[in-house]
């Protein structure tokens, strides 16, 4: 893909006489710049942020040429274009006309594509609309004039929020969101889950720790934690309480070794712990277990 145009750039590829800038304001994620254009006819590359287009004085035919065939309609104040971000377009229009642009950065409307869908996305685009009429966008573009011109207190963050309330309205009502696909499932390798194994049936009797395990298997904690539950079909600290159980059952079938004695050998914090793991997974205690066994 060819270089995407900035903000600075755009009277590269489309000369008009400067009205508003943003530029000096250290706004952040947003801008604004607003023209005064004879007509023209340009062909403007693809635009690094997403660009709305307000009409503020004059009225002309435009046409634009978008990914195929020219739209054309009459532009007048109070009107709107929108204009996606990286996607050349080719503008046609006669009259003199007095415009605001309005840019918004990949990055916000990518995160707060996030915040409203809840999901990653990969790719945001806006629908080709060369006129419209949108009293939100409309009071948006007023504030962000004002703050351009007045200015106070704050003035960066204000205009970061006004940003974030076109981008809402922009995602709800003129936007395409492609999703990312959740990466497939990923499970431990038979050597990985051997490792695994090995390594909590050998300290069973002591305090395991996630890092610990997911060291001998060669993963990340997180990753590892995520590995695991899908190769075991649980979490790694619930199947480390289940292998306790077990091993203290094996014990309390032998009655010889005293529940304290068996409590620490199966790795449980005392007997009173391993009574209350009992309690919850066996719905009984080790004690009682173990004169069920004898008594058979």
């Amino acid at each position: 893909m060819a270089d995407l145009v900035t903000i600075e750039e755009v009277p590269r590829w489309v000369p008009g006489k400067l009205l508003e800038s943003s530029k000096h304001l250290g706004w952040k994620n947003v801008g604004l710049r607003s023209y005064s254009y004879p007509g023209r006819d340009v062909v403007v590359p693809g635009l690094q942020d997403y660009m709305i287009v307000a009409y503020l004085d004059g009225a002309t035919k435009m046409q634009r040429r978008f990914e195929g065939a020219w739209t054309r309609t009459h532009c007048s104040p109070g009107k709107l274009s929108l204009l996606t971000r990286s996607q050349p377009s080719h503008w046609f229009w006669q009259d003199p006309v007095d415009v605001c642009h309005i840019y918004l950065s990949e990055k916000m409307l990518a995160n707060v594509a996030v915040d409203v869908v809840g999901r990653t996305m990969t790719e945001v685009t806006l629908r080709d609309i060369l006129s419209l009429e949108d009293p939100v966008i409309t009071g948006l573009v007023e504030a962000f004039q004002r703050e351009a011109v007045a200015g106070g207190l704050g003035g960066a963050i204000y205009a970061e929020a006004l940003g974030t309330q076109l981008a809402v309205h922009l995602l709800r009502n003129y936007a395409e969101i492609q999703f990312r696909r959740p990466a497939p499932a990923r499970r431990l390798s038979p050597e990985q889950r051997k490792r695994t194994l090995e390594y909590i049936e050998r300290h069973l009797d002591q305090t395991l720790t996630l890092d610990e395990i997911a060291r001998e298997a060669g993963l990340g904690t997180w990753t590892f934690g995520k590995m695991f539950r899908e190769t075991f079909g649980r979490p790694p600290h619930a199947y480390i309480i289940e292998r306790r159980v077990e091993r203290a059952e094996s014990f309390l079938d032998r009655g010889v070794m005293p529940l304290k004695e068996i409590a620490f050998a199966c790795g449980f914090a005392d007997q009173a712990h391993m009574t209350r793991v009992f309690r919850a997974k066996r719905k009984a205690t080790p004690g009682s277990l173990r004169m069920i066994h004898k008594d058979t």
